[in-house]
């Protein structure tokens, strides 16, 4: 008897294998005409989004049905879109850094941390 392996279970974020993507209607795609940009789930929707001014052989009135398809399927797929258009794309980062600040430079009188480790090994060696 032959041994079955489990499916693992789809984060929704995986990426289309190219016989999965073949078999999507061009509905399915932001440019249909090129069939590009998937828009099956969130992951592909904030790809289309990051990638749009990228598309390269379409026109304006393209772009402009295409961001209209990105939008309804961000908005369907829970995707926070803020532009209203797809020229306003890029000009604002879409996500919020959750990094710290930056130290300021060197030179402003604090010494970096990169200095103070030199100095208390120098320290130590004497």
């Amino acid at each position: 008897m032959a041994t079955r392996t489990k499916r693992k279970p789809s984060t929704g974020q995986r990426t289309l294998a190219v016989k999965d993507r073949e078999k999507l209607p061009e509905a399915a795609f932001a440019f249909p005409k090129q069939r590009k940009e998937p828009l099956t789930n969130a992951a592909h929707v904030r790809n289309a989004l990051a990638r749009f001014n990228q598309v390269e052989g379409v026109s304006d009135a393209e772009r402009d049905r295409a961001f209209v398809k990105v939008k309804k399927a961000a908005q369907r797929l829970g995707v926070d879109v803020q532009e209203a258009n797809w020229r306003e794309l890029g000009k604002q980062p879409h996500t919020v850094s959750s990094k710290k600040p930056r130290p300021a430079a060197l030179g402003d009188g604090a010494p970096s941390q990169r200095r103070l480790r030199s100095a208390a090994r120098k320290s130590r060696s004497r």
